[in-house]
């Protein structure tokens, strides 16, 4: 994700590829916001590439086949272990500035340090000028983040961005709604990788809008894929650079939407996750 321009791997011992999620104490895009470039409305919205994996997952399995009979499948044709499966590797239990790290030096915790990066740059803290410069002085590599900080800056301080996503000059919302902004991973992979650089791509969806009755700017789902450059630092991972681009975009299913009271509700009951692999 890259939103300096708004638009933005050696291969290790423990890198197998699957992916395990734990809950976490709290909730970027997340994500990963997604980054100012189309048109005045809808490309400064995706500077904010801002979690419906479960419901997904959840509603899939409940339109299976469910037709009675021996169903076993022999083990020569069962389908080999997905990608995103536990690994049985505990996740990190180190925070920095509320983000996981100490990742581990592997190719399974640079897909983790993505993920989770992409969480902290979707959140609604990015809208916070404090809280936005603690992220990227966190997530990115000290010679990268620099420049980050003042492209972020430039684009979370407008006001014809915040006027379209409906927040006030201040990065607020108004009165009476509930600003939303998160990103849920749906799954990693290593792309490439060499010598202490780790490429990964991310791919997510999100939430993002204002919640409550008077919203204009309603809480709508999308999917995005964030390709990250990860560089070991000596102690962790940490991004150098990062693009962003839409989908892949699951077929919507025959859902009705939720109600402005049902949805505030839900976000703030229902707290975010921690990745971890």
């Amino acid at each position: 994700m890259s939103h300096g321009d708004e638009q933005g791997y050696s291969d290790y011992g423990d890198d197998t590829g699957h992916t395990r999620t734990r809950l976490p104490d709290h909730d970027p895009y997340g994500g990963a916001p997604r980054r100012p470039g189309r048109s005045p409305s809808r490309g400064l919205i995706t500077v904010v590439g801002v979690v419906v994996l479960l419901i997904a997952a959840i509603a899939f399995a409940n339109r299976g086949d469910h037709s009675s009979g021996n169903t076993s499948t022999p083990k020569s044709s069962r389908p080999h272990t997905s990608p995103t499966s536990p690994t049985g590797t505990h996740p990190v239990q180190i925070k920095t500035n509320g983000i996981p790290s100490n990742f581990a030096h592997t190719g399974q915790g640079a897909e983790s340090a993505a993920a989770n990066y992409a969480v902290a740059l979707g959140s609604a803290d990015m809208f916070d000028t404090a809280k936005r410069h603690e992220i990227v002085n966190t997530v990115y590599a000290p010679e990268a983040a620099a420049a980050r900080q003042s492209a972020m800056d430039r684009a979370y301080s407008s006001r014809e961005f915040l006027a379209n996503v409906g927040l006030t000059e201040d990065g607020t919302p108004p009165k009476g709604q509930l600003f939303v902004s998160r990103v849920v991973p749906a799954g990693t992979k290593v792309v490439s990788s060499k010598e202490d650089e780790t490429t990964v791509d991310v791919w997510y969806t999100t939430l993002f809008g204002l919640s409550g009755d008077a919203s204009k700017n309603p809480v709508t789902e999308s999917w995005y894929t964030s390709t990250y450059v990860l560089k070991w630092t000596g102690s962790d991972w940490k991004i150098t650079s990062d693009q962003q681009k839409d989908g892949p975009v699951p077929l919507g299913r025959d859902q009705r939407a939720s109600t402005a009271d049902d949805m505030t509700k839900a976000v703030e009951e229902y707290g975010g996750f921690t990745y971890a692999r």
